[in-house]
């Protein structure tokens, strides 16, 4: 026999979730449009995304919660090298140094 699929929890994620943030997307793209991309306002943007993933990045290896704190610290820092090797040798990538840092780590975890 088939269950129904209660549909109201996927109209909570898509209106109180994706909508509101999506329309600040749109918002973006319409008013930055006529933006240089060397102006001041990018640089300072992407001078704070930087700053954020640095942070994370920070956390994860000294303070390290759940599955991640079962990998010792020396392959945490391994992959953060091995992940700013990705991010060198993909044209300054930041989701290839991601994606690089992210295998060392789900590769020793399955090792370990």
């Amino acid at each position: 026999m088939m269950e129904t699929v209660a549909i109201s929890p996927y109209l909570v994620i898509i209106l109180a979730g994706f909508l509101p943030s999506e329309i600040w997307r749109w918002l973006a793209v319409f008013l930055a449009k006529d933006i240089r991309e060397d102006a001041e306002i990018l640089v300072f943007v992407r001078a704070v995304a930087s700053a954020l993933l640095a942070g994370v990045v920070a956390k994860l290896l000294i303070a390290p919660s759940g599955g991640l704190a079962s990998i010792p610290a020396f392959w945490r820092g391994g992959a953060v090298v091995a992940g700013v090797m990705g991010f060198l040798a993909f044209r300054r990538s930041v989701f290839a140094g991601v994606l690089v840092g992210e295998a060392v780590l789900v590769i020793v975890g399955l090792m370990g």
